[in-house]
């Protein structure tokens, strides 16, 4: 899907078609659009298909006049079981004389605020600083996020409290999944920015120099937050992972109690049920009593060493 959006009295238009100066919207292309791309907008096919690799790394880098920069985008799924993850997608920003292009493979959060008016002061012509902007948003996104996970996990920590669930246990392995996927990327994405920050990639300007540092404070600050989360529920999994070993120890101590209490009438029981002379009053009560009191007996004592708590 191709959109064209130019800003014109400080409010993004949506265009009918590409003009100079606009900013080139992608969104899962097909095969026709990739080729409209390359061959009417000039576009480097190579720049192209790595925006739509999902393995790619983000990076920055310049071939003739276009500048290709890709970054890792957060992501939040919801499978079928309600299992929430979050991963991340390459979102790649080619950057020509004449256009600024998006491409992803999927919808993105960050890029439908801008399409919805949700960011201010978004200046298609301002190339660098349309990019900072569209960083500095990954940025936020990726803390928002975080702060979502953060609360997830701590809503399945609860439910551990009374019992342990499979679906909460698969949800905390989700969560500590894509913490692992956001450290990984935040880092590439921080290196990316310190590279832009040089000036030698893209030209930068005096007023975009705080918009830059905002943008690698956001970074900064979610790169710490991943960490620091990372370890609270990488804690948690352990605990757990006691706390099942717990349950299930509560629950044989339990059976190994029962099993003692049934095992003395059935030996007594047996004891008088083998055929042979010289039994000890054999008569049918006194079995049941010996069997009733010893289990008593048994039962205190068991008690007493709280096998039944």
């Amino acid at each position: 899907m191709l959109n064209f959006y130019k800003t014109m009295e400080n409010k993004l238009v949506q265009l009918p078609k590409e003009e100079e100066g606009c900013w080139v919207r992608v969104t899962q292309p097909t095969q026709e659009e990739i080729e409209y791309l390359v061959s009417c907008l000039g576009l480097d096919s190579g720049f192209v298909s790595a925006s739509l690799d999902e393995e790619e790394a983000s990076r920055m880098e310049k071939e003739d006049d276009q500048t290709f920069v890709v970054v890792d985008v957060p992501y939040r799924v919801e499978d079928e079981e309600t299992t929430i993850t979050y991963i991340t997608i390459p979102l790649g920003i080619i950057i020509t004389p004449k256009y600024f292009v998006t491409i992803s493979s999927s919808e993105t959060a960050v890029i439908d605020e801008i399409v919805d008016g949700t960011v201010r002061n978004v200046e298609t012509r301002f190339r660098t600083r349309f990019l900072l902007i569209i960083l500095l948003r990954i940025a936020q996104r990726f803390l928002l996020y975080l702060k979502q996970i953060e609360r997830l996990s701590s809503r399945m920590e609860n439910q551990f409290t009374n019992s342990t669930k499979n679906e909460a246990l698969i949800q905390l392995l989700g969560l500590e999944k894509s913490l692992v996927y956001f450290s990984t990327s935040l880092r590439a994405n921080e290196t990316t920015l310190k590279k832009l920050s040089r000036g030698r990639t893209l030209t930068l300007y005096e007023e975009d120099e705080d918009l830059l540092q905002d943008t690698l404070i956001e970074f900064n600050q979610a790169i710490e937050m991943s960490g620091i989360y990372s370890n609270i529920l990488s804690g948690t999994m352990d605990a757990v992972a006691s706390i099942i070993n717990n349950n299930l120890n509560a629950v044989m101590k339990v059976l190994t109690s029962v099993t003692i209490l049934m095992t003395i009438p059935t030996m007594v029981f047996s004891y008088y049920g083998m055929n042979v002379s010289g039994l000890q009053i054999p008569v049918w009560w006194f079995p049941t009593l010996i069997s009733v009191v010893t289990a008593i007996v048994a039962l205190i004592i068991l008690m007493k060493f709280k096998m039944f708590k």
